[in-house]
């Protein structure tokens, strides 16, 4: 039976991912990120929405329900913000591109970035991102913006795709797997990252990713690029 544990290399940006490595199986769950999966090897498979997709080469978009269920090669899977990578963009950039970790990640940097056209929804992501550590409060992130609590409520629906609370959740969970990729035990990342313990933590990345703080990342070589 192989392994659940995922083990290779994470090469980390500041709004993207890249492994190149075995990933084991996974419950179903669905994240924020854009996730692109290439198999130079064989053929990986993946339930999306309940049904099985075999293919040497699987995009999923943001929030779209997915396991992985058999991928029995190392392989590159992809992970990009879609608060500033547009899934088409990311697409177009890497066609025809070389699989390395390298020339992946250079074509990663020249894919073109969303701009946020409301300064308002900056203003309150960057609040968001300075309360991480602590207690994070959608009235005062909403003040902060000169908004209501119903209009940043509104904004973040509309053009994050994701309410409040659980784009709360995502950078405190993006925060803490990098905290332990750096060195940091999973009880000491948690708290840095603002989750109450450990287990709240793992909960959150087993809902968001299919796997647990250490079958995800203890066996991860982290190399942090910008």
């Amino acid at each position: 039976m192989r392994t659940p544990e995922w083990t290779g290399q994470l090469w980390l940006g500041r709004d993207y991912g890249l492994i190149q490595g075995e990933l084991g199986r996974t419950a179903p769950h669905a994240h924020y990120a854009h996730q692109l999966i290439l198999a130079p090897a064989a053929p990986v498979t993946v339930s999306l929405d309940g049904q099985p997709c075999t293919a040497r080469q699987l995009f999923i978009p943001a929030m779209q329900r997915h396991a992985i269920l058999d991928a029995p090669e190392p392989l590159f899977t992809l992970y990009a913000e879609p608060l500033t990578i547009d899934a088409q963009a990311l697409q177009d950039s890497l066609l025809g591109v070389e699989l390395s970790l390298p020339a992946l990640t250079e074509a990663l940097q020249r894919c073109p970035r969303r701009i946020l056209q409301d300064r308002r929804i900056e203003k309150a992501l960057a609040a968001l991102d300075r309360q991480l550590t602590g207690k994070v409060s959608a009235s005062a992130l909403a003040a902060h913006a000169h908004l209501s609590l119903s209009q940043l409520e509104r904004l973040f629906s509309g053009q994050l795709g994701l309410p409040v609370r659980r784009l709360v959740l995502w950078r405190r969970l993006r925060l803490a797997m990098g905290l332990v990729l750096a060195g940091q035990a999973i009880t000491e990342a948690a708290h840095g990252a603002g989750f109450a313990d450990s287990a709240h933590f793992s909960r959150t990345l087993k809902s968001l990713f299919g796997v647990t703080a250490r079958q995800a990342l203890q066996h991860i070589e982290l190399r942090l690029l910008d």
